[in-house]
């Protein structure tokens, strides 16, 4: 018979915190002691004692006390405090690396990207000078009285569970004991594929304070679709990410839409990322070919000539977005999701050609007379995977707080 492992003071304790922060986060209004204690179920002396621990860290803060009638007592309300813990994101992309500083009130403290093609990039040499550049980084941030929860990697391949990253092809790397790298083992970073770190970007309040209420709320569920050099996607389900049996769910880049299509890095035809992927758009429209067509100045340019009414890039964007609109048809029939989050490049859709992605996917459907799909934008700045690797970090600090807090 298996022995049940007891549950000590610290655990309960442990867990409290972490409910407790989760509750704060996830409103966009304040609470109060009172507040959370009718939220979370645990009684006003426990709420106390958490609260004080919590401010004596400088995790949280009060607010100015609010009077709510004539004969009540005032209100304190409960803030999350800025200053004291933060998350680190890092990102390897094709088109550059660099890192986020990310804390807890959600404000970006320090931020740096490095641009250049990095297909066959020597891999020590990108993680070697990112691990100075943030040696640099930590001590500021040490000097400043910050605490690192934690670390995140937001990478353009199939990343194991155990820092394995099992192939890049965007990048030109296989086979690549992530845990070998200096960088990885001092901040013990978790790796993952960049479209899961942006989709983790999208829920709000899932490690800082909620300002609004996003495209999604907190535990909702979607389909992300990265839409960079390559195209990832990753399915969040009651506000957890999908990760599949061995980590790799979402690689919807690589759905077929037509068999004799145009070949892929991936070694099939007619994938997705072949007809709508940044560097193959960019070059099919003769703006820019090899390297030069990675860079963001050439997507743009693709987007500002569709706005123009190029006839030759508007011919490769409709192409393109009936390309995207088969997988999304596809996805959404196999996996009963209704909202779809756009990242990347293709966010720039202007409003109207949005809707429009969004009426073909409706039409096409085979649940179109229950089911309402919802294509929006994502959130998270430019670089949604390297928020996400931040917030990826930050998390180890609202999933295990005592680890972090003096008593």
């Amino acid at each position: 018979m298996a022995t049940l492992r007891s549950i000590n003071q610290n655990d309960l304790r442990n867990h409290n915190l972490s409910v407790v922060l989760e509750t704060m986060m996830r409103r966009t209004t304040p609470l109060s002691r009172a507040d959370l204690a009718k939220e979370t179920g645990l009684t006003k002396a426990t709420m106390s004692l958490l609260v004080s621990l919590l401010i004596d860290n400088r995790i949280v803060r009060e607010g100015m006390p609010i009077v709510q009638s004539v004969y009540g007592r005032p209100s304190t309300p409960l803030l999350v405090a800025g200053g004291a813990m933060c998350g680190i994101g890092i990102q390897i992309n094709t088109d550059g690396y660099g890192y986020l500083v990310l804390d807890l009130d959600g404000s970006v403290v320090a931020e740096r990207w490095v641009e250049g093609d990095l297909h066959g990039a020597d891999t020590k040499a990108v993680f070697d000078d990112l691990d100075v550049m943030l040696r640099a980084q930590e001590r500021t941030l040490r000097k400043h009285g910050y605490t690192i929860a934690g670390a995140g990697l937001a990478l353009p391949g199939l990343v194991t569970e155990e820092g394995h990253l099992i192939v890049a092809r965007n990048l030109g790397w296989e086979d690549v004991d992530l845990n070998e790298q200096a960088l990885m083992r001092r901040l013990d970073v978790i790796a993952g594929n960049e479209s899961n770190m942006a989709a983790v970007a999208q829920l709000p309040g899932y490690a800082t304070q909620r300002a609004d209420e996003g495209v999604v709320g907190p535990n909702g569920s979607f389909l992300y679709i990265s839409t960079d050099i390559g195209i990832g996607g990753a399915v969040v389900r009651g506000g957890s990410l999908v990760h599949g049996d061995r980590g790799f769910a979402g690689e919807v880049g690589h759905i077929s839409v037509q068999m004799d299509g145009p070949l892929c890095r991936c070694g099939r035809r007619g994938c997705v990322e072949a007809y709508a992927g940044r560097r193959a758009i960019v070059e099919a429209a003769g703006i820019a070919h090899g390297a030069d067509a990675a860079s963001q100045e050439s997507v743009d340019e693709f987007f500002r000539r569709a706005q123009a009414g190029d006839a030759r890039v508007l011919e490769v964007m409709d192409r393109a977005m009936r390309a995207i609109e088969s997988m999304i048809v596809s996805i959404v029939n196999v996996s009963d999701l209704d909202v779809v989050v756009l990242g990347g490049a293709w966010a720039q859709l202007d409003d109207a050609r949005l809707r429009a992605m969004e009426r073909h996917v409706q039409d096409r459907i085979l649940a179109r007379d229950v089911v309402h799909v919802r294509v929006s934008r994502a959130g998270g700045g430019a670089r949604p995977a390297l928020l996400g690797a931040a917030v990826t970090g930050l998390r180890r600090f609202v999933d295990e707080p005592l680890a972090y807090l003096k008593s």
